[in-house]
């Protein structure tokens, strides 16, 4: 039987062992901060510890089999709250109040602990964190609020001085590579690609290799890249419209562009076909690394960023897209 605990979640190792550790010596804190970027594992830390801390094996992972394990896996440990709330944006303070503050003073109804796990908590407005605050100063005994955040650093102060603190770093690109192979059952290549293009993301590179529209954003970025240099104008305007279908994913499309960019300039570092996230279009990438100096690359990875840049500070997504393809063509 496949348990859903910390035996299924890759690297983070230091922060499981510190929560095991806690489980084992009994040292459990009543609040938490899981930070890190989206993807990252959060959500799978936050359930393997709560279900650990309500199974009724009382070990340092979930047993899988008693009752609180099923309805764990299930969603439906009543002892397990994840909060919820109505605006998309934000956290209110109606929403702690009603979920949180007022729900902890009723004891569990069957578990050693009532555990509260508020997801995108750095959506939290300045009052719900002001409501939470008194919660987390002076929790009951059987209190555990778990925070999962993309940014700590929202938090009031006083919040974070009275929370545990665990951050998530990048996964080893070994480690993810060999989790998609054998568990996502991606081939070599193609797990080479999404690790790099996941940078130590677990969640990231598991949604990549599981994508569709993945592949067909990686076909045009390699069609794209391969002739870019001999485009006329009327080619890159032809371009620039079939940009347009990957306008709601273009991060993941820059970061695509990123790589075979970054490939053409280890090429030219290396001469080492076996180091590249592109390997199977070698031929294309050492032409572009004969054709462009080492000003050049940098120049066209600079073009990239910038796009990135410009595109969250909501420049016109065609003039954006233009002044970057139109570098990229000048250098290489």
């Amino acid at each position: 039987m496949i348990v859903n605990g910390f035996e299924r979640i890759v690297g983070h190792e230091q922060i499981v062992e510190h929560l095991k550790n806690a489980v084992k010596y009994e040292k459990v804190s009543h609040a938490y901060i899981f930070s890190g970027e989206e993807g990252a594992g959060k959500r799978m830390l936050a359930a393997a510890f709560a279900k650990t801390l309500q199974c009724s094996e009382k070990g340092t992972e979930p047993c899988g089999t008693c009752l609180s394990c099923i309805q764990a896996e299930s969603g439906n440990q009543p002892d397990i709250i994840w909060v919820s709330h109505e605006k998309q944006n934000s956290i209110g303070v109606e929403d702690i109040r009603e979920q949180v503050v007022g729900d902890i003073q009723i004891r569990p109804y069957s578990s050693p602990w009532k555990i509260y796990i508020i997801d995108e908590a750095e959506k939290m407005t300045v009052q719900a964190q002001n409501a939470l605050l008194k919660t987390v100063e002076e929790p009951p005994a059987y209190g555990v609020i778990l925070l999962l955040t993309t940014n700590a650093e929202v938090f009031l102060p006083t919040i974070l001085s009275r929370c545990v603190l665990l951050r998530l770093k990048p996964v080893g690109n070994k480690k993810i590579k060999t989790f998609l192979m054998e568990e996502i059952k991606v081939p070599d290549y193609k797990a080479d690609l999404c690790v790099a293009f996941a940078q130590g993301n677990v969640g990231k590179a598991v949604k990549l290799a599981r994508s569709e529209s993945f592949e067909e954003m990686k076909g045009h970025v390699v069609r794209i890249f391969r002739t870019v240099e001999k485009m006329e104008l009327s080619d890159l305007l032809s371009a620039l419209k079939e940009l347009e279908a990957f306008k709601t994913d273009i991060y993941d499309y820059l970061d695509l562009s990123l790589v075979w960019f970054r490939d053409v300039l280890l090429f030219k570092v290396t001469h080492d076909a076996n180091v590249l996230v592109f390997r199977e279009e070698v031929a294309a990438l050492q032409k572009h690394a004969n054709r462009s100096s080492y000003e050049g690359l940098e120049c066209i990875i600079t073009a990239i960023e910038k796009a990135k840049v410009r595109l969250r500070a909501n420049v016109n997504f065609e003039l954006a897209m233009e002044l970057m393809l139109l570098t990229i063509k000048e250098n290489l």
